[in-house]
């Protein structure tokens, strides 16, 4: 079904750069048309210099339901709201903004549920496991406060900004005192569960994020970025037995939650696959 925009439909801002990478409007369009629903994702490329003017004056549209945010904006989005959730307070960073009965900007964090969601979906088991996760980010900061939350045994942060992993670090530990934390650390040997979560991937001359012969083949590998299905480091990992999960499956498992947020009609992550147009 083909979507049709007219002067009653109402628009999700998807504010990042490039947009290029961005796999969003191709699920939520899908899905919006096929249920009648008179809503669209509307990629908008803002530079990081442009965002703390432009998210204010975006939100004085009329017919805007709410913002997903993506790099490079999720850390900077924080200062920007009047309201936020404790995912957001864990990790310092926002995904998803909305504009409530008030007038004040809101801010949730799906990305490390979405990430969560996707690995217990596949069998494996998070509570009690070891993690660890490279990039402290937006998206890593979730990835590791949703990890915590599930009940991982040990946690390692990795970023190539030593302030950031040590602000992360800080966060997690302050709201569980008796985590068994290690930051710095980028090698994965050990460790049950490792995620790429920098955008190291995007360009085809990127480096690989970690020493991918150190991966064992028990390892369960996770990856953030979604230019290609499989990444460098997805196909790395593949080729050395790991069991993958790739970017876009953090998308389908949190998608659900973001429609719940802006007070929209929600899904399944299998129904958004079945209608899904993703291209790469």
């Amino acid at each position: 079904m083909t979507q049709r925009i007219t002067g009653h439909t109402r628009f999700i801002a998807h504010l990042g750069m490039p947009t290029h990478s961005f796999k969003a409007p191709m699920i939520y369009n899908p899905y919006f048309a096929s249920q009648g629903i008179d809503v669209v994702v509307m990629p908008m490329g803002c530079a990081a210099d442009d965002f703390a003017q432009f998210l204010p004056l975006l939100f004085k549209q009329t017919n805007i339901a709410g913002a997903l945010i993506t790099m490079p904006h999720k850390v900077s989005a924080v200062d920007l709201l009047d309201d936020m959730t404790p995912a957001v307070k864990i990790c310092g960073a926002c995904n998803a903004v909305k504009r409530d009965a008030q007038g004040r900007l809101v801010g949730d964090m799906f990305d490390g549920a979405g990430f969560v969601r996707g690995v217990m979906n596949k069998g494996r088991n998070i509570r009690g496991a070891s993690a660890l996760v490279i990039g402290a980010g937006g998206v890593g900061s979730a990835i590791a406060a949703s990890l915590v939350a599930e009940g991982v045994a040990r946690i390692g942060i990795y970023d190539i900004d030593a302030d950031r992993v040590a602000d992360l670090g800080q966060r997690l530990q302050s709201s569980y005192p008796k985590l068994n934390l290690e930051v710095g650390v980028n090698d994965p040997t050990g460790w049950d569960i490792v995620v790429n979560a920098t955008p190291l991937g995007m360009n085809a001359q990127d480096p690989l994020p970690l020493d991918v012969t150190k991966l064992s083949s028990n390892t369960f590998v996770g990856e953030v970025v979604m230019k290609s299905e499989m990444t460098p480091f997805l196909s790395a990992a593949a080729a050395a037995g790991c069991q993958t999960q790739v970017g876009t499956d953090m998308l389908f498992e949190m998608i659900p939650a973001y429609l719940e947020f802006f007070d929209l009609p929600t899904t399944t992550a299998d129904h958004l696959r079945a209608v899904a147009q993703i291209q790469y």
